[in-house]
């Protein structure tokens, strides 16, 4: 692929975004091999996690701007059209049944931050950066933006970061919960890896379960719900052979 890497070790995927002239900016060929890698990836059996990062210095520095150009003069649903398949590039990586684990090496912006948001995981590099950059630009954010981000940061950090547009740097992402650790630069895929890792030692059919538990919770009705819910699944994964009672 000319815009996508894959490296693959002990059943975690480290997928790379590589377009350094663009700094890894979505473009509709990126899109299209994203899609086909996670298609790939969540078939083969042997992939239990994915690490999503960017070539460096750049983790993704939003949409291709040709498309929203575009856009802006005429409106039409063909454009229209253009602009939200790239939404595709972080919601095929939204969908995905396999625990995911955003690397983010650099800056972050826009539909790239959605793509960060999109993984179950974000870890980030000390030279990270988190810019939603939409109002700067006279944008209003798009592609469920500000949705993943209010879940992930609570209203007052989203606001901050949407309406006056405040960048936040790798430390402060973990702070305020945007990431779950900061680590220096030369050290970010390893510290993924090993994140991955954890998860690569459990079945990836019961990985895929549990991970439909945890986007499904927001929307139980109640508690009881929630317990029918787990209940279903836990009698579901008895009966696979898997439980091993601890020693």
């Amino acid at each position: 692929m000319d815009h996508v890497r894959v490296e693959s070790d002990d059943g975690v995927a480290v997928v790379t975004l590589v377009d350094r002239e663009r700094r890894n900016a979505m473009t509709a060929l990126m899109v299209e091999e994203i899609v086909a890698t996670f298609d790939a990836l969540e078939s083969d059996g042997s992939t239990a996690a994915v690490v999503v990062t960017g070539e460096a210095p750049a983790f993704c520095s939003g949409a291709d701007v040709s498309s929203l150009g575009a856009l802006s003069r005429s409106g039409t649903d063909r454009e229209r059209r253009s602009v939200t398949s790239i939404y595709e590039g972080f919601l095929r990586v939204l969908r995905s049944p396999l625990p995911t684990i955003a690397a983010v090496n650099g800056a972050a912006v826009g539909a790239g931050m959605n793509l960060a948001l999109a993984c179950d995981v974000r870890i980030a590099g000390a030279s990270a950066r988190f810019d939603t950059r939409f109002v700067k630009i006279g944008l209003h954010p798009g592609g469920g933006h500000v949705w993943m981000l209010e879940r992930a940061v609570g209203p007052q950090a989203a606001a901050a970061m949407v309406l006056f547009g405040v960048p936040v740097d790798g430390a402060r992402a973990a702070q305020i919960g945007l990431a779950w650790s900061c680590h220096p630069d030369e050290e970010l895929l390893d510290a993924a890896r090993i994140l991955g890792a954890r998860a690569a030692g459990a079945p990836v059919a019961l990985l895929g379960r549990v991970k439909a538990t945890l986007r499904q919770t927001p929307w139980q009705a109640d508690f009881d719900a929630a317990i029918a819910t787990e209940v279903e699944h836990q009698a579901w994964s008895l009966g696979q052979g898997w439980f091993k009672a601890p020693s």
